[in-house]
C-alpha cells in the first residue's frame, strides 16, 4: 500500500536540512512501529521519497513524504502513532493511500506551491505599507520580470513572470503581522522552479529598496500537482490525490 504523509515543519526545525529530516523520519517510523516496506538487496533501506524538499530556514504547513507499508493501518491510528514520537516543530497532518501509477509518485508530480512571505516593518521604506498594493500591481503589470539567476558555474538572465501564478498582498484584516505579508503561488518542480526569495528580491528592487540577508520569513502553505491537460493548468494539492484509510 502506497501512503502519502503530509506534515508541518515549524519553529527550530526549520534549521534542519533535508538529509537530517529524512534520517529523523526513518527513526520515527521505527519508533511508531509502522510496518514500512524495505528495498531488497545487500543494503535494504526504507522505501521513502519526499516531494520538493524544503530549503533550510523555511517553515511549512504542507510537506509531503511517500512511503510503502504492509497491512492496512487506519489514518487515525497512524497519525496518532507518529505524532506520539514527533519532535517539537514537526506534526503529522494526514495519512492517505495513493493509487499505483503517476498519482503515487509525489516527487515527479510537483508543479506549484503556495507561500506566505512576511517582510518585517523595520526594513521597509516610509510609506511602503501605504503604497504596497499599487506597487505590486505595477510590478505584476510588467511584460517581463527579469532577474539574474545564479548557479555554481554561471549567471544568466531569466524572465520569471511566467512562473508567478499568483502574487498578492495580504489584507490587514486577514492577520497581517507588523510589516507586510504576501501570498504567492509559484511554479515548483523539475520542469520549472522558482524560489519566493527571488520574487521578493525582484519586487524590492522594483520598489526601490533592498532586502537585507535573511530578513524575510517564508512559510510554504501547500504543494500542488498539475492534473490539467497540456496547456491548461489545473492544480490539485498532493493530499487530495489520496484517500483516508478507514
Amino acid at each position: 500500500m502506497k501512503i502519502r504523509i503530509k506534515f508541518s515543519k515549524q519553529g527550530v526545525m526549520k534549521f534542519i536540512g533535508h538529509l537530517d529530516i529524512m534520517r529523523y523520519f526513518q527513526k520515527a517510523i521505527r519508533r511508531a512501529d509502522i510496518d514500512i516496506v524495505y528495498s531488497e538487496g545487500f543494503s535494504p533501506h526504507m522505501i521513502m521519497s519526499f516531494a520538493a524538499p524544503l530549503g533550510v530556514g523555511l517553515t511549512s504547513n504542507g510537506e509531503y513524504m511517500d512511503i510503502e507499508v504492509k497491512g492496512s493501518l487506519s489514518s487515525k491510528e497512524a497519525i496518532a502513532r507518529l505524532n506520539a514520537v514527533m519532535a517539537d516543530g514537526i506534526e503529522i497532518l494526514s495519512w492517505r493511500q495513493v493509487p499505483e501509477g503517476k498519482a503515487g509518485k509525489a516527487m515527479s508530480l510537483v508543479a506549484a506551491a503556495d507561500y506566505t512571505v512576511t517582510v518585517p516593518g523595520g526594513i521597509l521604506p516610509e510609506n511602503m505599507e501605504k503604497d504596497a498594493s499599487e506597487m505590486l500591481e505595477s510590478f505584476m503589470g510588467q511584460e517581463e520580470i527579469t532577474i539574474i539567476k545564479k548557479s555554481k558555474k554561471s549567471e544568466k538572465e531569466a524572465d520569471i513572470k511566467p512562473m508567478i501564478y499568483r502574487f498578492e498582498l495580504l489584507p490587514e484584516d486577514k492577520g497581517r503581522e507588523e510589516g507586510l505579508q504576501f501570498k504567492m503561488q509559484l511554479a515548483t518542480g523539475s520542469s520549472a522552479n522558482l524560489k519566493p526569495e527571488l520574487v521578493m528580491e525582484a519586487f524590492a528592487a522594483f520598489a526601490g529598496f533592498a532586502l537585507p540577508p535573511f530578513a524575510i520569513r517564508v512559510n510554504r502553505d501547500e504543494v500542488y500537482a498539475d492534473t490539467g491537460a497540456e496547456g491548461c493548468r489545473k492544480l490539485v494539492s498532493l493530499e487530495e490525490l489520496g484517500d483516508e484509510v478507514g
